[in-house]
């Protein structure tokens, strides 16, 4: 036996072992509930029998039947609880075979080289991972069309479904489609192992219990469903105590014997295709907390997130000489012309990863559109920077500032309402001694959270809108299985602190008056987001003078950069 049939054989037995051990502790479960009920049955009989005389034995029977029937019930509750809770589905894009024939033929054809079940659908998600998903439960949404056998003849047999394979969006915008298959060789060969009985009993076993202790935990119930919602969660808990070492160790066993079998499928490019994950992945991050977080904030959604990906992946080349060479794949046919429509099936991703990440509503609407890429300084960009300066001199006007004060001078009030907008009003009042930059810092915070509770999008669960050639029952939203969690389910960055608010307003000002006062203009790096472009060339020295003025009261570096520039900070701005 070869090596890697070594491998892969062993990892399949100690698969198959553990869950063994899995379904023991699920019958030692159902042995110890109906214990009671056995040694009822035991004594009644021998009651019956005049085995044992009447008096004390006959009241032990009777008591020992009646707690036999209560521990059934409260077995039944458990079980039933258990087989209705609905386990966690990832939140997805679904893709029919209509919409990408090509996608599910390599698919297909990958399952047959490794001798494995074709997943029963591919779906999207927006993240940099792939992964096998089981949406057998009833609960599910429907699939899309499968792989390999119709659904008729997949129904009459009595083995497991196919899980659905779930495919990470960047990946088919960067990825080539050899490396695609490279990547989804070890994920696809894990449909063997999944569609083996007794691994599949396991897991819907695990899946059931820890279903079960999330529907317990969810609040809201009244005192009647509440309590055996409660004594459900417990006993769920403490047999998932039971299991977590053999389901942890089943599913290694498992991930082991898939990669096994895949060594033999495009092995010289697993190496690179892995390279290339590890690029996608930060790539991918970067574009959604420098690119996409900004826009998000301001109720715009960029429709065209993994085509940025491939934008801000080739900026990356052109920075980072270990990614030198990566261009040079851009010239062989993307993985993304697998599918029919690859617009649609960017914009629906990028509006899941709005949702998911910062909690956007599931459709667009007045306050929550969507934005090209060729739109975005123009339509994020300045007008962030606008809205945040229109913000800090409105604090500035409720703190009392004056229109413009000398560095060393008393401040004067604002007479009359507002105060002309000016960049020295800002300066000289975060240079003055003793300014009081943090009582700025907390009233921008203030300003902050009303203005985003104000503009929150409604988060409906209703009103997903779905991919082009997604099948009839598809377009349900994707998030409707998570019930009342509350969005975004994955946030992106923590709080921002009251001195990095101040910060990025003031940033947001000096811009200002450099696009309106020294011919600057916004801009977009696909690497850090909003730019300001001056004389066509990006300038990213503007953090460390801003950072000087508002945490030291020191404007000189700030001054000296603002005249290198030609901006005039005596001239009012336009505030949005």
């Amino acid at each position: 036996m070869s090596g890697t049939g070594s491998v892969e054989e062993l990892g399949a037995r100690a698969a198959r072992a553990r869950a063994v051990a899995l379904l023991r502790i699920r019958s030692r479960a159902t042995a110890l509930a109906i214990l009671p009920a056995g040694a009822a049955v035991v004594l009644l009989a021998a009651v019956a029998q005049g085995r044992i005389g009447p008096g004390v034995w006959s009241a032990v029977s009777w008591a020992v039947a009646g707690c036999a029937v209560v521990v059934l019930l409260l077995a039944a509750l458990v079980a039933v609880a258990v087989a209705r809770a609905r386990p966690a589905v990832s939140p997805t894009v679904p893709l029919t075979e209509d919409s990408a024939p090509d996608l599910y033929r390599l698919v297909r054809d990958l399952a047959d080289r490794l001798d494995v079940p074709a997943p029963s659908a591919v779906e999207l998600t927006p993240d940099c991972d792939s992964w096998l998903e089981d949406r057998t439960h009833p609960a599910g949404r429907p699939g899309a069309k499968g792989l390999g056998e119709p659904a008729e003849a997949r129904r009459g047999r009595r083995e497991p479904a196919a899980p659905v394979l779930v495919i990470g969006s960047p990946f088919l915008w960067w990825m080539r489609v050899a490396e695609l298959r490279a990547v989804l060789a070890p994920v696809v060969a894990g449909t063997g192992p999944a569609s083996h009985p007794d691994i599949a009993a396991a897991r819907r076993f695990v899946r059931g219990l820890d279903a079960a202790i999330a529907d317990a935990a969810v609040p809201g119930k009244g005192f009647v469903r509440a309590v055996p919602a409660a004594f459900v969660g417990r006993i769920a808990r403490a047999l998932l105590r039971g299991c977590r070492g053999h389901a942890a160790e089943m599913e290694r066993c498992v991930a082991a014997a898939a990669s096994g079998r895949a060594q033999e499928v495009d092995h010289g490019l697993r190496i690179v295709a892995q390279e290339q994950v590890g690029l996608a992945y930060a790539g991918w991050d970067r574009l959604l907390t420098r690119v996409a977080l900004p826009a998000w904030r301001m109720g715009r959604w960029p429709s065209r997130l993994d085509a940025g990906v491939v934008s801000a992946l080739t900026e990356l080349s052109r920075r980072d000489r270990l990614a030198e060479g990566f261009t040079s794949r851009l010239g062989e046919r993307p993985a993304c012309d697998l599918i029919e429509e690859p617009g649609a099936a960017d914009e629906a991703a990028s509006l899941l990863a709005a949702r998911l990440f910062h909690g956007g509503p599931a459709e667009a609407g007045p306050g929550w559109s969507p934005v090209d890429w060729q739109q975005y300084p123009e339509e994020v960009v300045d007008r962030k920077w606008r809205t945040e300066a229109a913000r800090l001199h409105r604090v500035l006007d409720a703190m009392g500032v004056a229109t413009g004060v000398a560095v060393g001078g008393p401040d004067r009030p604002a007479a009359g309402g507002s105060a002309v907008p000016t960049l020295a009003r800002v300066i000289d009042h975060l240079a003055t001694p003793g300014a009081d930059s943090e009582a700025l810092a907390a009233g921008i915070g203030a300003a902050v959270a009303r203005d985003e509770k104000r503009a929150a999008p409604g988060c409906g669960a209703g009103g997903g809108a779905p991919v082009a050639g997604a099948p009839t029952g598809a377009g349900a939203d994707p998030l409707d299985l998570w019930g009342p969690v509350p969005l975004p389910l994955f946030p992106l960055q923590p709080p921002r602190t009251g001195t990095e608010l101040l910060a990025d307003h003031v940033v947001a000002m000096v811009c200002c008056a450099a696009v309106d006062t020294a011919g600057a203009a916004p801009g977009l790096d696909w690497l850090d987001g909003p730019a300001l472009l001056v004389d066509g060339g990006r300038r990213s020295d503007l953090g460390a003078p801003v950072l000087s003025l508002v945490e030291d009261g020191d404007a000189e570096p700030l001054l000296s950069w603002l005249t290198a520039v030609g901006v005039r900070t005596d001239k009012p701005v336009r505030l949005g």
